[in-house]
């Protein structure tokens, strides 16, 4: 599903509420909340209301129901936090549904795992509308924005991944900002920071989370990771010279800086992973070549650079070897787009047209708006039936 704009997404949810007076039937306590018949409360309806603050005429008071109303209400919460009567709406949907922060936490997530993610996202805003100082709804957007950065990486859409990680950095700083701290946040923000190569980043959070997590497991392993850091190289500044030199488009310069890096750490993937990086964007597909082959033998996390590899030895005509490292790619990954659209690729350098769309169509029943997937299977689409 393409990105769209949350102010776009908000105002088109709030079109579909419209408010009411609280029906005599529904105006009775529950528990200790007292319901105020003078505050008009929002009610989701089936369509967009016919202007922007709803109209009364269009609903069937013969269906509404308590459900109805929390969910109207949290769709206002979502999108309206600042709402007049927010507290009103809070109080009341508490009183309704004391549970809800489990039941739509889960509901939430269990969107995420299947890329539902506007829906997604709309939960946990409404989460965060309902729980205004509770930070747990800022984490599962900032991690939904992260899944979503990575998605877009994978089947080429830089812009809309830039998007999603700059809207993930930003619920990180505000969730690294709360007094008292919020332990969970160092350490998912520390794998945020390591993911973008920002590694100075990620070895302060992981150090800070090692000091001050609840979790002993997570705290040996922040440990871990800080340690590993330090001794490998990784806050050379070197490396993050090479890293944006490249990202740029200045491939020359970050090449140059790659190999200063990896004289000093030889050992170390991510150096290899930048030489060959800057190799395949210049078209030097021996030199990528052999620094991706180092890079998978020094161990290299992901299948970045198996791809990239089956790139450099596709380019060389060595399809077989090609295949195999997406392959390999893939077992990893199951559900890496790029890998298997890349695979499409490399079946249709094999004549296997039958099999190229199937591959095709599989990257599209993960991501259905990826643009290469779709690009190819139409251009096979259309000469079949030439």
């Amino acid at each position: 599903m393409e990105s769209r704009d949350p102010e776009e997404v908000g105002a088109t949810a709030l079109r579909r509420l419209v408010f009411i007076e609280l029906p005599p039937a529904l105006a009775r306590e529950i528990g200790s909340f007292k319901p105020d018949p003078s505050i008009p409360l929002p009610v989701e309806t089936a369509g967009p209301a016919s202007d922007e603050e709803g109209t009364v005429s269009r609903f069937d008071p013969r269906t509404l129901t308590a459900e109805a109303l929390v969910a109207g209400m949290l769709r206002l919460l979502a999108w309206r936090p600042r709402h007049e009567h927010a507290d009103y709406y809070r109080s009341f949907i508490l009183a309704v549904k004391p549970d809800i922060l489990a039941e739509l936490s889960q509901a939430g997530i269990a969107k995420a795992r299947n890329r539902d993610w506007e829906i997604a996202e709309e939960i946990f805003r409404a989460l965060a509308g309902l729980f205004p100082v509770a930070p747990e709804p800022l984490l599962d957007l900032a991690i939904l924005s992260e899944d979503r950065a990575e998605a877009y990486a994978e089947s080429g859409r830089e812009a809309l991944a830039d998007e999603m990680g700059e809207r993930a950095f930003d619920a990180y700083k505000r969730l690294l900002a709360l007094e008292p701290p919020f332990t969970p946040a160092f350490f998912n923000a520390g794998f945020f920071f390591l993911r973008r190569r920002n590694f100075e980043r990620a070895s302060s959070l992981f150090g800070t989370y090692a000091e001050i997590g609840d979790d002993e497991e997570k705290k040996a392993r922040a440990r871990e990771i800080r340690d590993r850091l330090g001794q490998q190289g990784y806050l050379d500044n070197l490396f993050k010279e090479a890293y944006d030199f490249i990202r740029l488009g200045e491939e020359e310069k970050g090449l140059e800086k790659a190999k200063e890096f990896i004289a000093r750490h030889p050992e170390v993937w991510n150096g290899w992973f930048l030489v060959g990086w800057a190799c395949r964007r210049l078209s030097r597909w021996e030199e990528g070549r052999v620094a991706f082959e180092k890079a998978v033998s020094l161990g290299a996390e992901g299948v970045d650079s198996l791809n990239e590899l089956s790139i450099c030895l596709l380019e060389l005509g060595k399809v077989i070897e090609a295949r195999r490292a997406l392959e390999k790619a893939l077992r990893a990954e199951p559900e890496n787009v790029k890998v298997i659209t890349n695979l499409g690729t490399v079946a249709l350098r094999q004549g296997r047209r039958t099999e190229a769309a199937g591959f095709f169509r599989s990257a599209l029943a993960i991501e259905p708006e990826d643009p290469l997937a779709k690009g190819w299977l139409d251009r096979l689409e259309s000469e079949s039936q030439a």
